[in-house]
């Protein structure tokens, strides 16, 4: 079963590299995800971030603000 990621920002730089570094290492520890951007404001402020971009794993928000670390990135992904 694919694991459901959301990443939270306004289509930023940041946000587009967040979604290829999410789909990156899925590719490495061998995980099916399906990755859905999130843009919409309101929306990403009912999900709890703060500053972007943001990422949630099977809903559960997992990082919030600037690049995340790749190895966390896998962590997150293979739990």
């Amino acid at each position: 079963m694919a694991k459901d990621v959301k990443v939270y920002g306004p289509g930023c730089k940041r946000c587009e590299t967040t979604v290829q570094m999410v789909k990156d290492a899925a590719d490495r520890v061998g995980v099916e995800v399906t990755v859905s951007k999130v843009t919409d404001l309101a929306e990403i402020a009912m999900a709890g971030v703060v500053s972007t971009p943001g990422i949630a794993v099977d809903g559960t928000l997992v990082h919030t603000g600037g690049l995340p670390d790749a190895a966390a990135l896998e962590r997150w992904l293979a739990a």
